[in-house]
């Protein structure tokens, strides 16, 4: 996958690096506490599990850089860019440090 960063939308399908079921992306920008490190991080996307969708404890967060492949894009419109700008400027402006996920 092409690795520039410009997030995916809502509702798009992914497979990760080395992964071997799909995920639909549920969020972006979610702020959390590392379970390794107690220390609040974030994450460009949240997603599920698809086609099971949000189970209990099945929440995945991951960075644009982990996906490997696009299945599906999510629905894009006038909203979805207005998005991609505040997005892109709020992640310029957080203190929180980005999750390094592997």
């Amino acid at each position: 996958m092409n690795k520039s960063k410009e997030l995916l939308p809502l509702g798009s399908i992914v497979y990760l690096e080395e992964g071997t079921q799909k995920l639909v992306i549920v969020g972006r920008g979610a702020i959390f506490e590392d379970p390794d490190t107690g220390e609040q991080v974030f994450a460009d996307y949240i997603g599920v599990l698809y086609p099971a969708g949000l189970q209990t404890n099945s929440t995945l967060f991951f960075q644009h850089e982990n996906i490997d492949e696009v299945v599906f894009e999510g629905y894009h419109d006038d909203e979805e860019d207005r998005f991609l700008k505040v997005y892109h400027e709020w992640e310029e402006n957080l203190k929180i440090p980005r999750k390094q996920i592997d």
